[in-house]
């Protein structure tokens, strides 16, 4: 066995649980006192202003492109924008530069950085009834940006926790495992934090001050809390990231019910907008069913039920051949089960159909690495690189295609690149010893 395949094979696999998100925002943000944008007293922060804008231009690509990327419908994204606009403007701080993209994950959620890029899964659009629902959603978001409080909690230093997102995407592949496994880990490192039940309280009360200040009715934010709620009832593990990042419960629907009928009482005459919520949402709609199975494709997988979730994922393709989502997902299912080379064949034919999107070119590269087609692998991985730069997980694995084809000075500067990032960990390790070892390290 050579000196790469012993290396490899030593290197042990470390799975995590596929959806843990917590904000990364960095040890060396400097704390301080700031006055509240909402309610003008004292806040412990740890994050400028400028630093929160600067930690979504930093992050929020890669979390977007874990959670597969907008939907390919400009239709569908722009009316979201223009709802979130809508809001927005009546915010604390309309000076954030907001930003709003329907992502084609299939789990229920939303999520803002602290600068203001949203995300709303296709999986949460499908479910609402109507506009004042959506205005809610957005209302509660932008409440976080508001009230700041991920800001506070960098402040408060409750940022310790750091977990990759995703399970791994390959099997122990002669040769190349090992190696391939560390880098599929490394490359998911972009977190999401869950709030407290107080920030949850507060996000709450301001989306619906917002959403009723922009013209909605308040009931709008009763509506949506008692969907999730019903939802968390009937569908638990569908909602596990919502309810993790997003606590619900009955009091704080209830509590929006008390609001809706006193505070804001006058306002629940308004339209709900459930007839311009149809028509804007309608493309997403008819894919309902192929959105529904691959939820349920993906929480068996989450219980490592491949052929369950296999069979899943199959009914959302007969269903929507084309859909990105449920192609990526296919190949993740069939790589579980070392069904690489039918693996390959879904990951490529999502890079098809949607080539602006990263998760498709980077799951090929791994998956080509598995088969020991290093130059396949390079082509999947430096397309990946092009399109969402910054990966050091992707630079370690671009080392590793260079290295299997025999093109060791190009192999031996990815591995430097890698290290100007990270000297921790075995892929650290390995590519330390991979660069003494051909004399460019002593």
């Amino acid at each position: 066995m050579s000196e790469f395949d012993q290396l490899s094979n030593s290197l042990q696999r470390n799975r995590i649980t596929r959806r843990q998100m917590l904000w990364f925002l960095g040890a060396s943000a400097l704390s301080g006192c700031a006055s509240s944008p909402v309610g003008g007293g004292s806040i412990l922060v740890g994050m400028s202003e400028d630093e929160e804008k600067a930690v979504d231009k930093q992050v929020s690509p890669q979390q977007f492109s874990q959670d597969l990327g907008p939907v390919q419908d400009g239709a569908v994204n722009q009316y979201l924008t223009d709802v979130g606009r809508r809001i927005d403007a009546k915010t604390h701080r309309p000076q954030m530069p907001y930003s709003y993209r329907v992502l084609n994950a299939n789990y229920v959620n939303a999520y803002t950085f602290p600068g203001g890029a949203m995300g709303v899964t296709r999986g949460i659009l499908v479910d609402l009834d109507d506009e004042a629902e959506l205005a809610a959603l957005l209302g509660h978001e932008l409440g976080h940006v508001n009230a700041r409080h991920a800001a506070q909690r960098q402040g408060q230093a409750m940022v310790a926790q750091v977990a990759v997102s995703g399970a791994s995407i390959i099997g122990q592949a002669a040769g190349f495992g090992g190696l391939v496994d560390i880098g599929s880990q490394l490359g998911a490192s972009v977190l999401l934090s869950s709030y407290s039940r107080d920030n949850e309280r507060e996000a709450d009360a301001l989306g619906q001050e917002y959403m009723v200040r922009a013209g909605y009715p308040a009931k709008g934010m009763v509506g949506l809390q008692q969907l999730l709620v019903d939802q968390q009832k009937e569908s638990p593990g569908m909602l596990q990231t919502m309810f993790s990042t997003h606590p619900m419960s009955v009091e704080r629907r209830d509590t929006a019910k008390q609001l809706a009928e006193s505070k804001y009482a006058a306002s629940n005459t308004r339209d709900l907008g459930r007839e311009r919520f149809m028509d804007n949402t309608a493309s997403l709609r008819r894919i309902k069913p192929t959105i529904d199975a691959c939820q349920k494709g993906e929480v068996a997988m989450a219980g490592k039920e491949y052929s369950k979730a296999e069979e899943r994922f199959r009914t959302a393709l007969k269903a929507t051949p084309r859909d990105y989502a449920a192609n990526v997902l296919m190949a993740k299912c069939l790589s579980e089960q070392d069904k690489d080379a039918q693996a390959m064949e879904y990951a490529q034919a999502a890079t098809k159909i949607y080539p602006q999107e990263a998760q498709a070119h980077k799951l090929s590269g791994v998956l080509a690495l598995g088969e020991k087609d290093p130059g396949k692998a390079f082509e999947h991985l430096d397309r990946y690189d092009r399109l969402l730069p910054g990966d050091a997980g992707v630079t370690f694995l671009k080392g590793v295609s260079l290295e299997g084809m025999g093109k060791r000075p190009e192999a031996a500067k990815q591995y430097a690149a890698y290290l100007k990032r990270s000297q921790q960990g075995k892929a650290a390790e390995y590519s330390m010893s991979r660069l003494q070892s051909w004399g460019y390290l002593k």
